[in-house]
């Protein structure tokens, strides 16, 4: 399962944000950007300026999905590993610790944009 539960890791690799799901795409509301879209083997995990969002596809056809939103305001704190000098995968990594005492850790394989992620978390966790 995609959504946020406790200890939840996610394998994420770097895709187009034109391939966003289209779920998701319907979710994004007014003024709220794309900072990056990822994917595991089906699933999707959306970093925007406002939000996390997560899209587990389920099923053979993958026609149900399940979406989960989670605010950045509903952090508590984060930590962040960015990728060293000719260090082994993963590349950078990012560990969200949730307000009700959840915690997520996300492995980016590839190019991933971890600051700003980082970035957005900050202004929105501190409020």
């Amino acid at each position: 399962m995609i959504g946020f539960s406790k200890d939840a890791t996610f394998n994420l690799q770097r895709i187009e944000s034109s391939k966003i799901n289209k779920n998701v795409a319907k979710l994004l509301v007014e003024d709220e950007q794309l900072i990056g879209v990822y994917k595991t083997v089906r699933d999707q995990v959306v970093f925007t300026n406002m939000r996390v969002i997560t899209a587990e596809v389920e099923g053979v056809t993958g026609k149900r999905q399940e979406v989960f939103s989670l605010p950045y305001s509903n952090i508590q704190y984060f930590g962040i590993q960015t990728v060293g000098f000719a260090e082994l995968i993963p590349d950078a990594e990012l560990a969200l610790f949730f307000n009700n005492g959840l915690k997520a850790s996300f492995e980016f394989h590839g190019s991933s944009n971890i600051l700003e992620i980082g970035r957005m978390i900050s202004r929105y966790s501190m409020n």
